[in-house]
This record gives C-alpha cells, sequence and structure tokens, in this order.
C-alpha cells in the first residue's frame, strides 16, 4: 500500500501545469485531493472550470477529490481551501502551494500594480493558506508543506524582479516554520522547479513550446518525484529541492566562519581582512550549521 493512501493533499493552482501532475500523481497513489484553482490565465484575469476538469480526471480513476476555486491571496478565499479539506475529508495531512501568476517586465518599467499581485499571490497566498493548514496540522502533530520556489529567485531572471522576489520570500518563510514545525512533526521544504506550464511559456526570451503536448523533457510529471518525497514520512525539513526534466539536486545556503574584528571594526579593518571574509573554502550549509548550533555543538 502507498504511504499515501488515505492521507488528505491540498494542492493550490493544480488546474494544470506542475499541479495538475502532483494532483495526479497523488490521487493514483490513494491521497484525497484538493483541487484548487481560480481558473484565471497566467496573468491572473478571466476564468475556467480547470479544477473541476482535474477532479472528473481523478474520480474517472478511481481517486477521490473536491474542487476549490478560491484565491490563495484572498484571506477568507485561502481560509476556505482548508475547510474544504477538513469538511469533507476530515483533516489536512499535505498542503503543496504552486498557486502563481506572472507579470514580468524590467524592474525600469514594472508597474507597482504588477510588483503587489504578483507578491501577493505567490507570497502572501502561500502563507495565507499556510497559516490555516498550521492550525490543523499543529493540533494533529503532524503535517508536511511544500512551498514552490524558483530558480528566477534563487539565481535571478532577467525581468522578474516581483516572481524572484516572492520567490526567495519562501525560502526564509521555510526557514521559520522549520524550526517552529519542529516539536509538532511539521515539515517543510521548498522545491525549484523547471518544466513547460503556461507560466513558463510566458518568460520572455523561451522558445514557444505547446505545452498541452510538452517534449519529453519538460513534463511537469518529472517535477513531481521531488515533491512526493517532501510529502513522505522520511521528509527533510528547511531544504531546498530543484527539479527538471527528472534532474534533482538541492540547493543551500553556506557561511564561512568569516573574522572577528571587535570593536575597533572599521573601513579600513574590514578591507583588509576582505580576503578572510570572502573566502569560502570552508564554509558549511546554513541548515546545517544552525541544526548544530541549537544542539550545543
Amino acid at each position: 500500500m502507498s504511504e499515501f493512501e488515505g492521507k488528505v493533499v491540498v494542492i493550490t493552482g493544480a488546474g494544470g501545469g506542475l499541479g495538475k501532475a502532483h494532483a495526479l500523481e497523488f490521487a493514483r497513489r490513494g491521497a484525497k485531493v484538493v483541487v484548487n484553482d481560480l481558473g484565471g490565465n497566467v496573468a491572473g484575469g478571466g476564468d475556467s472550470d480547470a479544477a473541476d476538469l482535474v477532479v472528473e480526471e481523478i474520480r474517472n480513476s478511481g481517486g477521490d477529490a473536491i474542487a476549490n476555486k478560491a484565491s490563495v491571496s484572498d484571506r477568507d478565499g485561502a481560509s476556505s481551501i482548508i475547510k474544504d479539506a477538513v469538511d469533507n475529508f476530515g483533516t489536512v495531512d499535505l498542503l503543496v502551494n504552486n498557486a502563481g501568476i506572472l507579470r514580468d517586465r524590467s524592474f525600469r518599467k514594472m508597474t507597482l500594480d504588477d510588483w503587489d499581485i504578483v507578491m501577493n499571490v505567490h507570497m502572501n497566498g502561500t502563507a495565507y493558506v499556510t497559516h490555516a493548514a498550521w492550525q490543523v496540522m499543529y493540533e494533529k502533530n503532524y503535517g508536511r508543506i511544500v512551498c514552490t520556489s524558483s530558480g528566477s529567485g534563487i539565481w535571478g531572471n532577467f525581468g522578474q524582479a516581483n516572481y524572484g522576489a516572492a520567490k526567495t520570500a519562501m525560502v526564509g518563510f521555510m526557514n521559520v516554520l522549520a524550526l517552529e514545525g519542529a516539536s509538532h512533526n511539521i515539515r517543510i521544504n521548498c522545491l525549484a522547479p523547471g518544466a513547460a506550464t503556461r507560466m513558463t511559456a510566458t518568460v520572455p526570451g523561451r522558445p514557444p513550446i505547446d505545452v498541452d503536448d510538452p517534449p519529453p523533457k519538460r513534463a511537469p510529471s518529472l517535477v513531481t518525484p521531488a515533491v512526493l518525497y517532501m510529502c513522505s514520512e522520511d521528509a527533510p525539513t528547511g531544504r531546498i529541492f530543484q527539479a527538471m526534466g527528472g534532474r534533482f539536486s538541492q540547493a543551500a545556503m553556506y557561511t564561512n566562519p568569516g573574522v572577528e574584528l571587535g570593536t575597533e571594526a572599521s573601513f579600513e579593518t574590514f578591507c583588509d581582512n576582505l580576503d578572510t571574509i570572502t573566502d569560502m573554502s570552508a564554509a558549511e550549509d546554513g541548515v546545517a550549521k544552525r541544526a548544530r548550533q541549537r544542539s550545543g555543538g
């Protein structure tokens, strides 16, 4: 029996692309799925029955799923996603924050409305849904949460200051909740995916791709194994996994020992010690260092 049999998983933005791929695979493995999707286009407008279609596909294959069409960036809407999970399935075990939109422009040309809506959907939306799920998970001493970050935030991508900032914010959000959830068996990690989706098809400079029939190496389903791992019993916490085309890796933030300049530190002494300050030869994974310090090592 699959370890996901009977688990209740909430997936936001699951009407297509990566979210749909995750939803179908969790359902195939026996999970009960809440398919959330507002039904809008990649810029946040329009409406469709995308969530209903995914639910229909899951049910036709013998799975159990319900649809929710609330916006993650609306506090009441975000809360309703988790409420629907609890009302229909009794609880929520797993949460995959996947919903997102794009408003790509160079920062000089970007309006503040473009900035706000992307931050609201990606960062606030993730926080709103997670906050609602956190209460349930904390009480039951169990939960697995995935935040969808991006290489655009971790490494940067031209024309995506709003998107990149929101995606990097996911990492800080994860770092704190990994600490706060540890005592209640709530584990949270970040995914940095790459696949052919409606969103990536709009990124400037990308060659055109048929997202309904993507090249095999760009299939969203090739990202899903990493999501399943982050939702498994053996999931770590506070980690960033990159996944694209069947290739998987981990990204991490490192810190070096640095130098102690004391209370007499000055611009001159800083510059005199710059080689030591910037020497990364003895750098250590920040998550591992934090865990060691907390354990008194």
